[in-house]
């Protein structure tokens, strides 16, 4: 009978196998129970965008007077940057194209009785009073109610006047340029135009493309108010609007809670949907 070694002691070759076996058994097993243990990983595991879409950025944590100020202060850091530079480029470039067309523009809206009807309320509409105030009453509205939503819309919107106001009032000083009416020399840029479209951006950057349309809707009609009523000229008021949407975006473009637009190729054309995440 042959022997093997099998640890310390001498057993039986017959025996081998079920020492073998002995041997592997627990190895076997303790490899499985390994195996089914679960691996914590090192990382947390990160679902494609596409199958779990990220929400929209929280509503800040303070929305008093002081958190205003310094995101007021906060927002100038965000001021350069390429898409500003592309907007500026926009209204500078459509600004020098209506250019020469300010004389015969002005002049015709100037003296249409039917224009003066139309757009004489655009004159009360785009001050900065009449804007600051309905910004102030959506953020009073939001601070006495305890609406951090309402009250960051109506914070966003004083800032995004701010911001106009702060942009526009430097140019109409450094370009000097006279107004149609010849009643002062700070024609351009419109700061109608730049405010309310300011007000404009803002509100529809909050409440998303749904209100694209009315929004910008009354901007243009302030804008062009400024015409009939002889107080800007046309080249003021497009590059007065690209001022204003520059001040809006700037405010808001860090901080704005837009609902996810969704486009999507569907049997026979495309498929727009928002989505709307719950509270």
């Amino acid at each position: 009978m042959a022997w093997v070694v099998a640890g310390p002691a001498l057993l039986p070759a017959r025996a081998d196998a079920q020492v073998g076996a002995a041997v592997r058994a627990p190895a076997a097993a303790l490899a499985a129970e390994t195996v089914s243990e679960p691996v914590a990983p090192s990382m947390p595991a990160v679902a494609p965008a596409a199958q779990q879409p990220a929400g929209p950025p929280p509503t800040p944590r303070h929305t008093g007077i002081k958190a205003m100020v310094k995101g007021f202060v906060i927002d100038f850091k965000y001021l350069p940057s390429r898409e500003n530079a592309l907007w500026a480029g926009v209204g500078g470039g459509l600004a020098l194209a209506v250019h020469p067309a300010d004389s015969s523009v002005n002049r015709t809206l100037a003296t249409s009785d039917a224009a003066d009807r139309v757009f004489k309320a655009g004159a009360v509409l785009g001050q900065l009073g009449t804007l600051f105030a309905s910004a102030s009453i959506v953020y009073a509205v939001g601070r006495l109610d305890d609406q951090p939503k309402v009250s960051h819309v109506g914070m966003d919107l004083i800032q995004s006047l701010a911001m106009a106001e702060v942009l526009t009032q430097p140019l109409k000083y450094a370009t000097r340029r006279e107004r149609p009416d010849g009643s002062g020399r700070n024609s351009f840029p419109s700061g109608h135009a730049a405010d309310t479209f300011a007000f404009a951006t803002a509100l529809e950057r909050h409440l998303a493309w749904r209100y694209f349309v009315p929004a910008y809707g009354f901007a243009s009609y302030v804008a062009i108010s400024r015409l009939p009523a002889n107080r800007h000229w046309l080249s003021d008021a497009v590059f007065g609007s690209a001022v204003g949407i520059i001040a809006g975006r700037t405010v808001t473009s860090h901080e704005a809670s837009p609902f996810p637009v969704a486009v999507a190729a569907v049997p026979g054309g495309l498929a727009i949907a928002y989505i709307r995440f719950a509270e």
